[in-house]
């Protein structure tokens, strides 16, 4: 896979994918604003801000003509957020690119932010922080990433507040662009089936005029823990939700891939160590997985399951076991192992890599966070070139009680029990 890359006079990058077998393309726009740019006052304003980009420009004055002009020519458009970007896109026919970036860059530079509209969305957002609330198995995360980097943007919900949601106005919307949506904080991806020279000319004539101006650096986070840490967050449900990880590495530290196969190991599919020992051994869970995530500034390796409420100390047991294996350099991996654990991660990123619209995804990522950007074959050189004695080295450098934590949600109070074996000895 080849890309290139050009930036525009006034600073946005510009990456173009050809996928010369490819009839559709996808048309990306990546902001590098998110929830830990946020304050106080006006935390979830970059994720209200994704829902409010598609409710009306002065050229599309409402959210019906967006959505009728984008099903008209059969595409798919959506946006996310996360604590460092925001991304809009449109998938389409590959003759439909010129409508794709005329649309979005209507919406990121025309929208109307209208107070009516801003007001009705609020339901909307407040129902999604809801949902979120009532679905605890994706709602885990928040809660082990507020425990790792606590009252901090970093540590905040990506959707907010209630009550500053509720208060946010217009004027709101208008600080918030003003201050993060600069040209030369954005990237514009398109992959598929494209004419990488029209696609420059397009990009050009849709983004070339937007302003560009100095933006503000999120704040680092200071790690300083220096025992375990034990978080709870108290509701009736029928399955207690856990998460338990070690602090890690940030995005562009190369130890994050023998940290990402290591995490394939523990708990990458339903032949892993984890899965085994606490579901497929004990019958102690129904879901089991591990994930290797990084932020500009922090990163961590964290496994999460869903438990039988009455063996939650057995489980929460199990996993510490597996843990301290790691920590004593005695995971013994076996050559079968490895390769079966790099497989795991190579095969699924190729799967991604199918799709236009993860490849936009990916480049665009690539771009606003990290350093150095790699084609899909150079990172999966880098996982296949990773060796059990690194594993074994990340795993005793960070898999150590000052730097262990576990979150759950669900019926469960007996907080010193689980501070009396969270602890890798």
């Amino acid at each position: 896979m080849r890309f290139t890359k050009k930036i525009l006079s006034n600073g946005l990058r510009l990456i173009t994918i050809p996928m010369p077998s490819f009839e559709s393309a996808t048309v990306m726009v990546m902001v590098g604003a998110g929830s830990r740019y946020e304050t106080k006052k006006n935390n979830g304003i970059s994720h209200f801000l994704e829902h409010m980009a598609f409710k009306g420009t002065e050229k599309r004055p409402n959210a019906l003509a967006i959505s009728s002009l984008i099903d008209g020519m059969g595409g798919e458009f959506n946006a996310f957020t996360g604590k460092e970007t925001t991304g809009y896109y449109i998938k389409a026919a590959k003759n439909n690119v010129e409508l794709c970036l005329d649309v979005l860059s209507d919406m990121l530079q025309h929208s109307k932010l209208e107070q009516a509209e801003i007001d009705k969305e609020k339901g909307v957002i407040l129902e999604e922080i809801n949902l979120y609330e009532d679905t605890p198995m994706r709602k885990i995360g928040d809660i082990y990433e507020q425990l790792l980097y606590g009252d901090t943007p970093l540590g905040w919900d990506i959707a907010g507040e209630k009550d500053v949601i509720r208060a946010i106005t217009r004027a709101d919307f208008v600080d918030y662009m003003g201050s993060l949506y600069s040209s030369d904080n954005m990237t514009v991806v398109v992959a598929g089936g494209i004419d990488e020279g029209e696609v420059e000319k397009l990009v050009e004539q849709y983004f070339g005029k937007m302003k560009q101006f100095a933006t503000p650096k999120a704040k680092l986070i200071t790690e300083n823990q220096n025992k375990p840490a034990v978080l709870i967050k108290q509701k009736k449900t029928e399955q207690i939700h856990i998460a338990m990880g070690i602090r890690t590495v940030a995005i562009d530290d190369d130890k994050k891939y023998p940290l990402e196969v290591l995490s394939s190991i523990l708990g990458g599919g339903m032949s892993s160590r984890l899965f085994s020992e606490i579901r497929e051994k004990r019958g102690l869970a129904y879901y089991v997985r591990s994930s290797s995530d990084h932020y500009k500034d922090a990163g961590s390796l964290v496994t999460m399951a869903g438990i039988d409420p009455k063996r939650v100390v057995d489980a929460v047991s199990v996993l510490v076991e597996q843990y301290a294996l790691v920590k004593d350099g005695k995971l013994n991996i076996t050559d079968e192992e490895l390769v079966k654990a790099k497989e795991f991660i190579k095969g699924h990123f190729v799967l991604d890599l199918e799709d236009s619209r993860s490849v936009a995804g990916y480049y665009a990522h690539q771009e606003l966070l990290e350093e150095e950007q790699l084609n899909p074959d150079e990172v999966l050189a880098k996982i296949d070139a990773i060796s059990k004695e690194q594993i074994e080295a990340v795993g005793q450098e960070f898999f150590r009680n000052e730097t262990l934590n576990l979150a759950l949600i669900g019926d469960f109070s007996d907080r010193q029990k689980l501070e009396d074996i969270v602890k890798l000895n």
